[in-house]
């Protein structure tokens, strides 16, 4: 039992309890007044009777019961409490996870009624009541403050530092599930940045002494850090827990079990075949975190209606014996058909189909869909002066159509419109001239090899460099994974620098600079090479050829829907952004559950933005206007379809972390131990006060009765 103001009760009961007791020795002072008859009188004043100034104190049950009433409203007023928090006047903030995984039904309540969410949420709440309020005559500063941030790939602050319990526990009552990986960066940066700027003592040249603020670098007193997660969560090194030596001011709250077993997609992709088009590929990467081998069903479904079934056999996940943490096993199916049609793929696990079934803790990553367009061809312009490897290169490509052009009938049909027909445009040792408005290239994708792309969309030409080799490319991009550049020997180089905030992305380097580079605005995309590519081996490579088809496949078709590349698949915490025709209108989103956002303003030149995105699911952006090539139209009005899928093998390990590994230590879950709810006993003092006083008045109505 404490005390938040024993003194104040200490000095009030000094004057109080006295002053109640002197008026029951005092005697009454009462004028003389002539009645008929005494007789209904008597018994009633026979007890306030007194023939000295002071009575003699006798038993009196209304002086027992107000003693009683005064002792218990003193009592209540040095607000005593059942239990208590460490220090008053601590700052608290509470990370609430909302990421995925937290959806797992693996709480100690019944299974499948409440997720580790819910866990976390009511976990924080108890530390909320926890916290110490201010005594009824004491300053704010000698109260518990806390701040609440709910979290995902995204991070916001629902209440800021405050003391009001009510406030922060709606805050915490009010986060809502999410379908979004985990990330705590956003989360412990945005509360870093609330903490004050830290200060010094300057002392100036009269001798003066002053406190100057240092801007952007952070003092004041440390915050205390509890974070309520299932520790799934990949970046926690980026926290830097402050070093205090009486008070831990980080705590990991671990929420669910760890033994946890999930089994769920980890990657969805689909691709066309390169030399026939209508052949579809639909890839499939499913992980399990069980201890055992397990075999799941996964059923592939075209445009809502089954297709296949496939086995997928996943054998056990390794266990530390130590920590119990696991490394997830993983296994995986192609499913192979014949369509040429855009189509919308979803694929479906049955996690209780064969050996050893177990009940599902986490369904949000058993589905997955794909976006994928219709089969196609390029239709390819070469404007050349006649170079012979790259003209036979196309030649062997499997295109709807390739016409060879010189720049004059380039610039005869660019006149005309006729380049429209045309998928993507390669220019061999050529640009064409600007336009009227000073454009270079005209709304389209193209190749450039053998020249530098200057201007608005390009780069700086420093003109011809020495010879060098390739250095280093981006492997990770679609015209460059599947190649080795490693053997590409230039006679000479240009010397190329990339402006800043120029949107030129540099995809290979030599050690004079850029060698190939893509840039794109909302009408043009186009990859750049530009050294001469006569004056090297490349045509003699088998990469050269590699090269050329992975930039026709990227350009002109986009038949490989890879998620990380193709804009109508999304990620869980990303925004779906793309463009629309120029007169779209009263452009609204309709979401997987079937609901309907506000109306989407496009900008001037038709971009849209929408999100972030925070369920797995088919988005549908639905607009009054001109459709695209591979847009429906239904009812007057256009719409065009994306898929948010989670695919994040971090999340679909379920198995709670029994410690998470910050940037300086590592922190153990529930490391402080039961949360502990601070128990205020002075609001029912005061009623057991009242209680009695309304007795004593009963009591006292009794004696008075005539």
């Amino acid at each position: 039992m404490t005390w938040a103001s024993p003194m104040l009760a200490l000095i009030a009961a000094a004057i109080a309890v006295p002053a109640l007791v002197i008026l029951y020795f005092l005697k009454l002072r009462r004028q003389t007044r002539e009645v008929s008859s005494t007789l209904l009188w008597k018994k009633t004043i026979q007890d306030l009777q007194a023939n000295a100034p002071f009575q003699k104190l006798r038993k009196n049950l209304l002086l027992f019961l107000q003693l009683i009433i005064l002792g218990l409203i003193l009592i209540g007023l040095a607000q005593p409490r059942s239990s208590t928090t460490t220090q008053g006047g601590r700052k608290l903030v509470l990370l609430i996870d909302r990421s995925a995984s937290m959806a797992s039904v693996d709480g100690e309540d019944t299974l499948g009624e409440s997720s580790r969410l819910d866990r976390a949420k009511r976990d924080a709440v108890k530390l909320v009541e926890s916290m110490r309020a201010p005594g009824l005559f004491e300053g704010e500063g000698e109260s518990d403050e806390a701040m609440v941030i709910a979290f995902d790939t995204n991070a916001e602050i629902l209440v800021p530092m405050s003391s009001d319990q009510t406030a922060l526990i709606n805050a915490i009552n009010s986060i809502d599930q999410t379908d979004s990986p985990s990330s705590i960066d956003e989360a412990y940066r945005l509360a870093q940045a609330q903490r004050p700027n830290r200060y010094v003592d300057d002392t100036g040249a009269d001798g003066v002494t002053n406190a100057v603020e240092l801007e952007g670098i952070k003092g004041g007193e440390a915050f205390i850090f509890h974070l309520f997660s299932d520790g799934q969560i990949p970046d926690a090194e980026v926290v830097r827990a402050d070093n205090q030596e009486d008070i831990p001011t980080f705590e990991y709250h671990g929420t669910g079990k760890q033994d946890a077993v999930n089994i769920g997609l980890i990657a969805l992709r689909a691709e066309r075949d390169y030399d026939n088009p209508r052949k579809l590929s639909v890839f499939v990467g499913v992980q399990s975190t069980d201890s055992i081998a397990r075999r799941v069903d996964a059923e592939l479904i075209i445009d809502g209606s089954p297709v296949s079934v496939r086995s997928v056999e996943l054998p056990p996940a390794e266990i530390d014996p130590l920590t119990g943490t696991a490394e997830p096993s993983t296994g995986g199916v192609v499913f192979e058909l014949e369509e040429p049609n855009g189509v919308m793929a979803t694929v479906q696990l049955d996690t209780s189909s064969g050996d050893n079934p177990e009940a599902d803790l986490f369904a949000t990553d058993n589905r997955g869909t794909l976006i994928i367009p219709p089969a196609k061809q390029a239709a390819v312009a070469l404007v050349t002066t006649g170079n012979f490897f790259i003209r036979e290169a196309f030649l062997g490509f499997p295109l709807s159509r390739f016409q060879v052009m010189s720049p004059s009938e380039y610039e005869s049909s660019r006149g005309n419109g006729a380049m429209g027909a045309f998928d993507l445009v390669v220019f061999d040792g050529y640009l064409p001239k600007p336009n009227d408005a000073g454009e270079v290239l005209d709304p389209g994708r193209y190749l450039i090899l053998g020249a530098p792309l200057v201007g608005p969309l390009g780069v700086e030409d420093k003109g011809v460099g020495p010879g060098s080799t390739i250095i280093d490319w981006r492997r990770t991009h679609p015209i460059l994974r599947d190649l080795t550049l490693d053997g590409l020997v230039l006679a000479e180089t240009r010397s190329i620098e990339i402006p800043e905030d120029s949107g030129v992305v540099s995809l290979a380097e030599t050690a004079t600079g850029t060698a190939i580079f893509e840039t794109s605005n909302a009408d043009v995309r186009a990859i750049c090479v530009p050294f001469d590519i006569g004056k090297t081996n490349w045509p003699f490579e088998v990469s050269f050829i590699v090269f050329l088809a992975s930039t026709v496949d990227y350009l002109a078709t986009q038949s490989t829907t890879d998620i990380d590349q193709n804009t109508r698949q999304l990620v869980p915490g990303a925004v779906l952004s793309d463009r629309l025709p120029i007169n779209s209108a009263s452009v609204r989103v309709r979401l997987p559950d079937g609901s309907t956002s506000d109306a989407v303003i496009p900008s001037a030149d038709g971009s849209v933005i929408f999100g972030p995105i925070r369920k797995t699911g088919v988005y549908q952006l639905r607009w009054a206007g001109d459709p695209g090539a591979t847009d429906v139209v239904d009812d007057g009005r256009v719409s065009r379809f994306y898929a948010a899928n989670l695919l994040d093998a971090d999340e679909s390990n379920i198995r709670t972390l029994p410690e998470i590994a910050l940037a300086n230590r590592t922190v153990g879950a529930d490391a402080s131990g039961a949360i502990k709810r601070t128990k205020d006993w002075w609001p029912w003092l005061l009623m057991g006060a009242l209680a009695i006083l309304m007795l004593e008045w009963w009591i006292y109505n009794r004696k008075m009765y005539l």
